[in-house]
């Protein structure tokens, strides 16, 4: 996790993976770049709980296997 005060000083916006209505119109992931050139990633309905951080890359791998694993169920 990333510490709160780094949290609080990046400027946050809505991923294009989230939810765009229907059952699914609450789920909002926000992601932010980060000074270090990591990405974090939050549930906006929650950003006091705090993000996730990734390297650029590993933030790829994450979202290719997401993608995966939606189209196989």
């Amino acid at each position: 996790m990333t510490e709160n005060y780094v949290l609080a000083r990046v400027e946050w916006r809505k991923s294009s993976f989230s939810g765009g209505g229907g059952d699914y119109g609450a789920d909002c992931v926000e992601v932010a770049s980060l000074a270090d050139g990591s990405i974090a990633v939050r549930d906006s309905k929650c950003p006091a709980a705090g993000a996730i951080r990734f390297a650029r890359a590993d933030l790829d791998i994450w979202v290719k296997g997401l993608k995966a694993a939606r189209d196989d169920g």
